[in-house]
This record gives structure tokens, C-alpha cells and sequence, in this order.
């Protein structure tokens, strides 16, 4: 009996052992898959919560690729305060294109620019469609109810070009351009644009002046014009301009229209489309003028400083991201409802970002390109000054502060009879005034040869901008 005990006992062994040993291996393959499964889904976690806490789009420090630069505080909030729209949009798209959370994305994003603007109508279909928002958009001032109804859109007909590949210049210019002069206006605005081609608009060879000593030595380049326009509604208007605009056109052969409808809130659109233009058909020009058809610049001041910028040492690397003007930092959102400037706090939460007020501003060729790539990773914002703030701080680049750029016109009660020879633009002047500044201008020219530009009257003054709303 014990020998027939043992003989099974053996049996048993021969037979049940690679059955156990099956059994342990799926336990183990079991065991390895449903760890790498709940690894996967905490991964998941994580990111959702890192995505939904943090503070910067990417930690400082943490990034060798300077195409993400972390946000300072002072930029847009990322969190969603409360459900304000924008930072609503903003924030999805920058979850998107964040290279920790969504490193395919953004390779993907490399690759084709129509990634980039599919995340834009993405971001805007999640965030309209939820109940919240659609419950808080009835509210929003009319005004932002329009905007937002378009923004999404950012293509549009071009109904007029200028003549010239860039703009209105010389038919046989010998160099590149050095200049392009970009100015906003509208379609009832004739007396100002033709108070700026007969002045400090003037296209072609364009001589400045530099001082050496006691002696004027003069330098100069080519100038070119083009004015940006939407279109208006006969309707509200009461007359139909179209006509007088194409006739306009074929005169001067420098008006750039599109068919979109000229209000305040789509200043945003001419820089937007000016970019998208510039980078098409303006390849050499090294320098933009960007500014409102209501100031005076003093070209012949602004032709030498552009010439002794291309003589710094490493010019070619910080033409990347020139731009000079009256740089304002850390405003506020104008909470007036009164005012045109007007953003309610469920539009718009945080402070803006530095930007340079938009009467006039200077800016390399370069810069214009890269904001026209940029600016399709960034929603439309109904301030246009503001929304070049924000595309400049997602290319980790900042606008320098010139006195010598009067947004907010002279300072000093009392003009004196070289002010003008100090400045590069000032704000407002009508056009009778410009044309008789241009006048006055070349007549005391060689009295105020050795008159600098304006300077920032101590050292706080140069590092600090104005903290004054748009």
C-alpha cells in the first residue's frame, strides 16, 4: 500500500508541476500588465492635475528650447478665473502645445502650421460649448459679443493691394528697402493720409541726417507706404466710399484693404493680416513703421537711428526681436464701461502682458515674420497693441522703451523750437498740424543739427515702463 502511496504521490508530481509553473507564469504576465496599466492611468493623473495647477506654461529653467519661455506673473492668469472667457481659450490651447504634457503635439505642431489653428477652433468649440459659458456670453457688452462671434476667423478677401510688390516706393530702388511704413487708417480719413504722403510719408530715397562735431553728414534708405484698411458699411455709414478708394488707389497705389468691417476691436485683424502680407511680399525690407494715420514721425531722425541699429555690434542677431516704442508694463484691464478700452472681467482676468502702445511702434522685418507665425498658437484679443504684448512674450521677447516715442504727446507744457528734432513720433495731430510741422521741421533743420533725441531723464526711468492702461 505505502509503495502504490508513493507511485501516485509521483504521478502527481510528473503531471501537476508544469501546470503550476503555467498557472505562476500568467499570474506573472497578469501581474506585470495590470501594473503597467495603473502606471499608465496615474501617469494620466498626474498630468491632468500638473496641467490644471500650474502657474507657468514651463517651469523657469526647465526648458533648453527658447520657442517655450516660461510666463511671467504679470502675463494672462492660466487658471481659469472663475470662467473668464479668453483665459478660458488660452488656456486650452497652451495645455496643447505645453512640450511636457504634450511633447507629440508639439512635434506634430513643428511640422504643419495647420496644427496650430486647429487647436485655435478646437480650444474655442470645448469652451463656447460649455453650459457656463454659454450662460455668461449673453451678458458680455455687445460690443465683445460681436467680437467674439468672428474670432475665430482669420482670413478674409483682400479687396485692394498697392502697386508696388511691398508698397508704394521708387521704381528703381538700388538696395532693399529700409523701411516700411504701415500705417492704420480708414476709409473716411483722406485728408490724413494725404497729409502723411506729402510729409513725413513720402515714399523713396529718403536722406537722414547724423552729427559729427559741428557738421551734418547725411545717410538715408529706401522708403516704402502702405496704408491698412478694413472695409465700411455703407449702411451705417450712409454713403458708399468704395469707389473713391479704388480711384484713390490707382493714384497713390498704396492702400491694403480687406473685406472685413473697420471697427476698434478689429485693429487686431490689420496686424494679423499685415503680417501674413508683409511675410509673403515683403522678404527684404529690414525695418517696419506700425502706427495710427493721427501722428506725426520724424522720419528724417528715424532713417539715421535704423542706420546706426544695423551698425551695433551683433545687429543681425538682435534685429530678431527689435521693437522699440512707448512700452507700457503690468497695466490693468480698463474696467470703465464708458471707455473704448472697455474689457469686463468675464472677458479678461490678470494683468497684460508689456506691450507697446500702438499710436506708433518700430520693429525689424524679422520680428514680423516671427509674429506671424507665433500669432497662430495665440486667440485674438479685441486690443491690438495688447495681442502684439502677447505674441511678443510667447517668442520670449520684449518691446525697449524710447523717450523719444510721445504716445502721450509732449510732457512739458511748452514746446520749444527743436522739440521736434529730439523725437521719433508723437500723438495726436491733425492734419493741418502735420503739415505745417513738416514745414517748420525742414526749416529749422539746420539750426537744431546738433539737437539729440529725447532721453530718459534718470536710470529708473529707463528700466521702468509706464504702468498706464492703453
Amino acid at each position: 500500500m505505502a509503495r502504490c502511496h508513493i507511485h501516485w504521490r509521483k504521478v502527481l508530481i510528473c503531471v501537476c508541476t508544469p501546470c503550476i509553473i503555467l498557472a505562476l507564469i500568467f499570474v506573472y504576465i497578469a501581474f506585470v500588465l495590470c501594473t503597467a496599466m495603473t502606471s499608465k492611468q496615474m501617469t494620466g493623473i498626474v498630468g491632468q492635475t500638473h496641467s490644471l495647477e500650474t502657474v507657468h506654461f514651463i517651469a523657469a529653467g526647465t526648458n533648453s528650447n527658447k520657442s517655450f519661455a516660461p510666463y511671467p506673473k504679470t502675463f494672462w492668469e492660466l487658471h481659469s478665473n472663475g470662467g473668464a472667457f479668453w483665459n478660458q481659450l488660452q488656456l486650452a490651447v497652451d495645455r496643447s502645445l505645453n512640450p511636457i504634457l504634450r511633447p507629440n503635439n508639439i512635434k506634430r505642431g513643428f511640422i504643419s502650421g495647420m496644427f496650430n489653428e486647429s487647436l485655435l477652433r478646437q480650444s474655442f468649440s470645448e469652451v463656447t460649448d460649455l453650459d457656463s459659458t454659454r450662460k455668461k456670453f449673453d451678458k458680455l457688452p455687445q460690443q465683445i459679443q460681436e467680437f467674439v462671434s468672428h474670432m475665430q476667423r482669420r482670413n478674409y478677401p483682400t479687396l485692394i493691394q498697392p502697386d508696388g510688390v511691398c508698397g508704394a516706393g521708387s521704381v528703381g530702388e538700388k538696395e532693399p528697402p529700409l523701411l516700411l511704413l504701415a500705417i492704420k487708417t480708414t476709409e473716411l480719413n483722406f485728408k490724413n493720409r494725404q497729409a502723411i504722403r506729402q510729409t513725413w510719408g513720402q515714399a523713396g530715397w529718403i536722406a537722414g541726417q547724423k552729427w559729427n562735431g559741428s557738421r551734418g553728414e547725411e545717410s538715408g534708405g529706401y522708403v516704402r507706404r502702405v496704408f491698412l484698411l478694413g472695409k465700411e458699411d455703407p449702411e451705417e455709414l450712409g454713403v458708399d466710399t468704395s469707389e473713391l478708394l479704388r480711384m484713390e488707389s490707382q493714384n497713390y497705389g498704396d492702400i491694403l484693404q480687406w473685406d472685413f468691417k473697420d471697427t476698434f476691436f478689429n485693429l487686431t485683424l490689420k496686424d494679423l493680416l499685415f503680417w501674413d502680407w508683409f511675410s509673403r511680399f515683403c522678404n527684404r525690407t529690414r525695418f517696419v513703421f506700425k502706427g495710427d494715420d493721427d501722428v506725426f514721425v520724424n522720419t528724417l531722425r528715424m532713417i539715421t537711428f535704423l542706420q546706426e541699429q544695423l551698425k551695433m555690434p551683433q545687429a543681425h542677431k538682435a534685429l530678431k526681436d527689435f521693437m522699440v516704442g512707448d512700452v507700457i508694463g503690468a497695466a490693468l484691464p480698463s474696467r470703465a464701461n464708458e471707455s473704448k478700452y472697455f474689457i469686463p472681467d468675464s472677458f479678461y482676468k490678470g494683468l497684460y502682458p508689456m506691450y507697446a502702445g500702438g499710436g506708433g511702434v518700430l520693429y525689424s522685418g524679422l520680428l514680423a515674420k516671427r509674429l506671424h507665425n507665433i500669432s497662430k498658437k495665440v486667440h485674438l484679443f479685441p486690443i491690438d497693441d495688447v495681442y502684439v504684448g502677447m505674441c511678443m512674450i510667447r517668442l520670449n521677447a520684449h518691446p525697449v522703451h524710447h523717450p523719444a516715442f510721445l504716445t502721450f504727446d509732449f510732457p512739458e507744457k511748452k514746446e520749444e523750437k527743436c522739440s521736434y528734432h529730439s523725437i521719433l513720433l508723437v500723438h495726436k495731430r491733425s492734419p493741418n498740424q502735420i503739415v505745417r510741422l513738416w514745414a517748420k521741421l525742414k526749416e529749422t533743420q539746420t539750426q537744431c543739427w546738433s539737437v539729440p533725441l529725447r532721453k530718459a531723464k534718470n536710470k529708473e526711468n529707463k528700466q521702468k515702463p509706464k504702468t498706464s492702461p492703453p
